[in-house]
Formats: C-alpha cells, structure tokens, sequence
C-alpha cells in the first residue's frame, strides 16, 4: 500500500514521494524570464523535500501571459533562465516538471494585488486576447476576445510543441498542459465560452477536440521517458458549463491519445458557481478517483490537501496517485519535512540534502528549539504506512459519515478537518 512519502514512476521517471508542488504565479518576471528569485524559491522547495516542483504556469506566447509580469516560454532568451531552475531542483532532489498554458480570454491584465482587472487592448502593458469565440468574460474582463481562426489554433499548437522542445532541451522532465481555470484550453472545452459552430464547437466531440489536437502536437516532440500530464477544467459547477460527466468521456479520449495522468481542477469559465468547494477539504477527490477507475490513469489533485493527514490517507486508500499542494508549498517550503514528522515517518530529515540532513539528525539541543512545530500529540510516533486518519472529511459538498460510500463508489471514510486552505 502507497503512503505519501512512496516512490511515484510515470514512464521514465521516478518521484522520490507523491508530493507535488503546483504552479503558483509570482508576477516576477521581466519579458517572461526567470531569474534568481525563481531560482532560490523554487530551489528551496526541492531543498525542503518536494519530490514535483513546477514553476509557475509558463506561457507559449506572449499574447498567453497573464499579464506582462508573468512567465513564458516563447523566446530562446528565456531558456537560460529556466535552465536555472531545472538546474537547482534536480540538484535538490527533486524533478522539474513545467505546466504549458496560455490564458486566452483571461489576459491582459494587472497583477492582484493591483487590483487584477483587465486592460483595453491598446494599453501599452495590455493587448487584443484571442479564445474560441468573441464572448467577453465579464466583471473585471470585460473586453471581448477576438475568435481563433483555424489558422491561428494550428500556430498554438506549433507553439505548444516549440515549448515543450525547448522545455525538454534546458531539463523539465515533467511536462503538463494547463486545461483549467478558464484559460484557453478550458474556454474551449466549454459551452459557456464556446459557441463556435465549426470542427471546434458544439459537441463533445468537437470541443475536446483542441485538446486532442494539442497533445499530438506536443506527445510528438517529446522523448518516450517524459510524462505527458494535463491540469483539465473538469466541471464549471454551473449547468450550463462543462459537466464532470463529458469530463470523464473526454479524460479517455485523451489518455488514447497520449495522456498519461490527469490533474483534477475546475473549469472557471464563469463566476456563477452554484456549487461551493473551495472551502471543502479534499475538495477533487472524489472526481478524480472517479477517473482513476473508470478511465484506468494516475491522477492527482490539489485544493484543500494541505493537513498531512489527509494528504498522506487518500493516498494511503488509493483515492488518487499524486498530493498538488500551492499555498501550502508557498507557507511552508519545508512541508515534506514537517508531513514527515507528523506522520511519524522514521527519517524525515532524509528528505533534505544529505549536508543539511546531517545538521539536522545531530541536533543536540533542546529539541522544541530546532525550529520545527512540535508534533502534534494525537500523531507522534505513529509509522507513515498505519497512521491513523482523523473521520469525517467533506468530499465535494456534503459531509459524509465514516464507513459510508459516496454515490461515486468512493469510500467516504477520510480524515477529518482540513486546513482551509486554497491550492
């Protein structure tokens, strides 16, 4: 039985544990380059144990940042920069794994802090969007997207595949699509900012179709070794956005073409959500099990997995294969170490560098001074493989009591409260 802290192979490459951390957007960067703060807050979180690092979502053109402070991988001067970073997780231990995006009609905007509202297209730091159809999203997007041509979605999927080339050349060895959040892969997977009536629109079928279409481009540029992964748009949680159900039909159209693990998040496509998860622990799990079974793939997901109990019991029940934590990996750089030790793991220091490790195990001091939390009472010395879960977790919307089974065939029997935290 897998636990949190067991090895993870995919294809060619080996996970030394299942925790991953998920692209988070920093607004550092300067014509979509890293530099040396990527390089030493990434670096860190390899450093502190994670076993998948990725760097924030990198776009494939710059007309797919977010806003002008953003991350790309579009032009060859960017490349020494993320060869940088590929260059200090490897080093760390970890595995450099790069998410390709490109936000559609969720560009041109200002950072959040400054507000995160959009700019008109003749703003110097702003620019014209392109999605699958001229529906503006509203809010503080209000400017419409310009329609993709046929011609214009062949040159995004030469820029996808250009992308993950040179991601593979400067050493990413993980390499996901990001399809959620209501980006442009998202957009096009849902009725709600597709209302094309050609080969992109309308059916299933067709709007998967980008999908599809995307991962031959990019599948055929990759090395046999490299995991091909994709962030999906699974549900809008609104009725007339895209549905879990199509996600699931879709999710094996995929892996037929090449996918090999799929990461469970919404859809985003509208602020009209009528059902409220964000606040739920273990908030994908359910779904993503769901394709775990009926579609016969790994998958991870994130939101609300930031507890390491909970963390470590859905992967202990097989629920899913890989644990995607955002805020949690930003609050706490050393969360492995700190996992480690309260689920009673034997070596956590071994999850640091051997130098660091050694400080560490050799602390002769009081130990409630060596600047870890102490562990919590209701877990110490419990071993990873038997610790015991708390009862009760919420999955998706409702609680469940421990022993029941969801109407999805998932055991219900997860731990009980988590953080309420946001990945």
């Amino acid at each position: 039985m897998p636990n949190l802290f067991s090895p993870f192979t995919l294809k060619g490459v080996t996970l030394r544990n299942r925790i991953v951390m998920s692209p988070m957007t920093m607004y550092r960067s300067v014509d979509g380059k890293m530099d040396d703060y990527h390089v030493s807050y990434l670096g860190a979180r390899a450093a502190g144990g994670f076993g998948l690092v990725f760097p924030e979502q990198l776009a494939i053109t710059p007309d797919g940042r977010t806003t002008v402070s953003c991350g790309g991988i579009y032009d060859e001067s960017q490349l020494e920069g993320l060869e940088r970073v590929c260059s200090i997780i490897k080093s760390m231990g970890g595995v450099a794994a790069i998410q390709l995006g490109h936000t559609g009609r969720k560009g041109s905007v200002v950072t959040p802090w400054e507000g995160g509202y959009m700019l008109p297209p003749d703003h110097p730091n702003g620019w014209q969007t392109k999605a699958p159809s001229a529906i503006a999203y509203g809010g503080d997007l209000p400017y419409a997207p310009e329609a993709l041509t046929i011609a214009e979605i062949q040159d995004i999927y030469a820029s996808y595949a250009q992308s993950a080339k040179w991601a593979v050349e400067v050493g990413f060895e993980w390499i996901e699509m990001h399809y959620a959040h209501g980006y442009l892969g998202a957009e096009f997977f849902s009725p709600l900012a597709n209302t094309r009536t050609d080969a992109y629109g309308g059916s299933l079928e067709n709007r998967a179709r980008f999908h599809l279409e995307a991962l031959d481009a990019v599948k055929a540029v990759l090395p046999d070794r490299i995991p091909l992964t994709m962030r999906l748009g699974s549900d809008d949680l609104n009725p007339e956005g895209t549905q879990f159900d199509d996600s699931v039909v879709a999710i094996g159209w995929m892996k037929e073409h090449g996918l090999d693990l799929a990461d469970l998040s919404f859809g985003g496509n509208t602020d009209d959500m009528r059902e409220n998860i964000f606040n739920t622990p273990g908030a994908f799990v359910e779904r993503a099990n769901r394709v775990r079974r009926e579609v016969g793939i790994p998958v991870g997901a994130s939101w609300n997995l930031g507890k390491p109990q909970n963390a470590d019991d859905v992967i202990q029940k097989e629920l899913i294969d890989l644990a995607f934590l955002g805020r949690p990996a930003l609050s706490n750089p050393h969360w492995p170490v700190w996992a480690a030790r309260e689920l009673g793991y034997d070596n956590p220091f071994g999850l640091v560098p051997d130098d660091w490790g050694w400080w560490l195990r050799n602390f002769r001091a009081d130990q409630e001074s060596i600047g870890f939390p102490a562990v919590s009472e209701d877990t110490a010395g419990a071993p990873v493989a038997n610790a015991t879960p708390t009862q009760g977790l919420t999955v998706g919307t409702a609680p469940v009591e421990p022993g029941a089974v969801t109407l999805d065939g998932v055991p219900a029997d997860l731990p009980d409260e988590e953080e309420r935290q946001v990945a």
